[in-house]
């Protein structure tokens, strides 16, 4: 795959060395979506590198036409950007963005179950363990990508169960960037995903009567891990000074 690393980025990182299977013609745009999107968050394209459609369409064997749809998809996600003259490129991923991601994602998920508090129902309940155990299959098959994508499913069902549109479309716009928070999160943890155990207690209180010990579960879980993933960011990348080091703020 010939994928452009951007400036003082590995060549490695970016590199077209990973495997691309023959594809069914009735799944093709799924399949380039679901490959890409696993060597995104794998690292094996580095962030800001540019996608060539030219290449990719050879690389996957498949015309212009479903190429551009898994790109599209890729894009509403939020994992790529096209830039005008440039390109498509796979999103950057900075300090600050960490940051942003943290403080956005407590106030959404915490105004979602204010929403959605009142709405839950046996349905609510029985769809919330069962998102959590794909989850936890995912975990214990070490499928990181799939791991990431679980994940995504599981906290958004309050978003899904709130009925409220506007609340709904700014999650979606998020989880591109989500994505590449959790795969930067688990490379500076060296895991394979979440801990088996990491969201017991968040399906715990939101199986439950107390709407305020939900909301502290939701400040307590995202803050977890989140200064050691912002600590990875500034080993990744030490040129960037889109924002001071923060002393405790993500703890």
């Amino acid at each position: 795959m010939n994928v452009i690393p951007p400036p003082n980025k590995p060549a490695a990182a970016a590199s077209g060395s990973f495997r691309v299977d023959r594809l069914h013609k009735s799944t093709f745009r799924q399949h380039i979506a679901e490959r890409l999107r696993a060597a995104i968050l794998g690292g094996e394209i580095a962030p800001g590198a540019q996608l060539v459609e030219t290449t990719l369409a050879a690389q996957f064997s498949v015309s212009r036409g479903p190429l551009r749809e898994a790109l599209r998809e890729l894009i509403e996600e939020g994992l790529l950007v096209t830039v005008p003259y440039t390109g498509t490129h796979v999103i950057t991923l900075t300090v600050q963005d960490i940051q942003e991601i943290y403080s956005m994602r407590i106030t959404l998920e915490r105004f979602a179950f204010e929403q959605a508090w009142p709405r839950r129902d046996a349905a609510f309940a029985q769809e919330l363990q069962r998102r959590n155990a794909v989850l936890t299959q995912a975990i214990d098959a070490g499928d990181d990508a799939a791991s990431i994508l679980a994940e995504l499913d599981l906290h958004g069902l309050v978003y899904e169960t709130s009925g409220h549109k506007l609340l709904q479309r700014t999650w979606h716009s998020l989880r591109g960037r989500l994505q590449l928070y959790w795969a930067a999160h688990h490379r500076a943890h060296a895991t394979r995903g979440p801990r088996r155990d990491s969201h017991d207690s968040y399906v715990q209180a939101a199986l439950g009567d107390d709407l305020a010990a939900m909301l502290q579960e939701i400040t307590s879980h995202m803050g977890r891990g989140a200064e050691r993933t912002e600590s990875f960011m500034r080993l990744a990348n030490p040129f960037d000074l889109s924002s001071p080091p923060t002393s405790g703020a993500l703890t």
